[in-house]
């Protein structure tokens, strides 16, 4: 097995590429032409589609594979109990906390924007917190009476690290024999061998229980999709030959995976249904090889271009996973409170990313890092010295 105690400076600057193309996804979702989400603009745009399709069809496996190669190195240092306990401690109360407080304003400006509520956020709170049902499309959520929106990542998160912990023991009393399979491992098994699982997924679970539901109960298609991507992070980075050769690949994995995605246009928006026989079938297998190219392109360009110390990335690490918590309630209020300004598709985008930007710098850097209470909320670690802190191989939050 690969030393725990040698830090992945590649896997530290993906997790925080990856959360900042989120910040981003979601500021699409407001101004993207057709496609629903909490709080849309009046600027709307049909050509941002096919920007938002370039990336939503990776951007969160790749979150749950970093996911998995982080907990990789958590619980070789922490062993089973103290990898669960950190875990627990480190998803479950900024979830908690998120629904109490972070999450409640996006809620409201949904319900404005939707004209079920009146001005006046202390009268929702009071209602928002009965947790009774509200009239049907009031928010995401409404039907059950609240809602952890963009927080749903941690609840999937922390069902993984939980199945992840028998698999993760059987797997480190066998070290020997792990380390000369994943070592092992040629171009073709990383090319080819994850797409039989996706697409079995694809056939006998999507068809059954549809995509994501964001409630975790009964979303079995997208466990089991997730939780492959999740244990493939944990596999891949116990070892370095793979990511040597992921490396070498790296051009042909940028030029196949473009390949992929304009295929992947071809059959979603110019094919016809019944073009020719077999056609949902090889689209469904170009959808999953679209989906994994991406990924090991990312991961290949991370470990050949990314993985060393930049003087940025320690303040990066740490401040990524309260920005996530942060980032969408600022883009939904901003979104709203500047829709009446008239700024136009080019400035108001601008306005909205800028504040959500400031926002969750200022109330990261001048108030979470630097009080207790929230870092222990908003799932960072406890104030250590600068020297303990740099020899610490275990990524940040998720």
């Amino acid at each position: 097995m690969e030393n725990n105690s040698r830090r992945r400076h590649d896997i530290d600057a993906l997790r925080v590429i990856a959360f900042g193309l989120l910040i981003l996804y979601h500021l699409g979702m407001a101004y993207v032409a057709e496609w629903g989400w909490h709080v849309k603009s009046s600027h709307q745009s049909e050509t941002l589609q096919l920007i938002m399709l370039a990336v939503n069809q990776w951007r969160m496996p790749l979150l749950f594979l970093i996911s998995g190669a982080a907990t990789y190195f958590l619980f070789g240092k922490l062993g089973s109990a103290g990898f669960l306990l950190h875990r627990l401690r480190q998803l479950l109360i900024p979830l908690l906390f998120g629904m109490l407080v972070i999450v409640p304003p996006q809620a409201y400006y949904e319900a404005l924007s939707n004209g079920v509520i009146e001005p006046g956020y202390l009268s929702f709170l009071w209602r928002y917190f009965s947790f009774q049902p509200w009239p049907a499309d009031s928010f995401a959520g409404s039907h059950i009476g609240f809602t952890w929106n963009h927080l749903w990542y941690l609840p999937y998160l922390l069902c993984y690290t939980v199945a992840i912990v028998p698999v993760a023991h059987y797997l480190r009393n066998r070290q020997p024999l792990m380390k000369r399979w994943v070592s092992g491992i040629k171009s073709w098994h990383l090319l080819l061998l994850p797409l039989l699982p996706l697409t079995l997924y694809g056939l006998f679970l999507f068809p059954r229980f549809g995509g994501i539901n964001y409630s975790v109960v009964g979303d079995w298609y997208t466990h089991a999709q997730f939780f492959t991507f999740f244990l493939i992070g944990y596999l891949l980075v116990s070892s370095r030959p793979p990511w040597q050769l992921l490396s070498r690949l790296r051009i042909f994995l940028l030029f196949g995976a473009s390949l992929c995605f304009c295929l992947f246009l071809l059959f979603d928006r110019v094919l016809e249904d019944g073009s020719f026989p077999g056609q949902s079938f090889i689209n469904l297998i170009i959808i999953y090889a679209n989906r994994w190219l991406w990924l090991l392109a990312v991961l290949a360009c991370g470990y050949h271009y990314l993985n060393r110390p930049f003087s940025w990335l320690p303040y990066a690490t740490e401040a990524v996973y309260p920005w996530y918590i942060l980032h969408q309630t600022i883009t939904v209020a901003a979104i709203y409170e500047l829709g009446s300004l008239s700024l136009g598709l080019v400035a108001e985008p601008i306005f909205v990313l800028a504040i959500t930007i400031a926002g969750c710098l200022i109330i990261h850097e001048l108030l979470i890092r630097r009080v207790p209470l929230l870092r222990l909320l908003l799932g960072l670690k406890p104030l250590v010295s600068k020297g303990a802190q740099d020899q610490d191989p275990v990524p940040q939050g998720t």
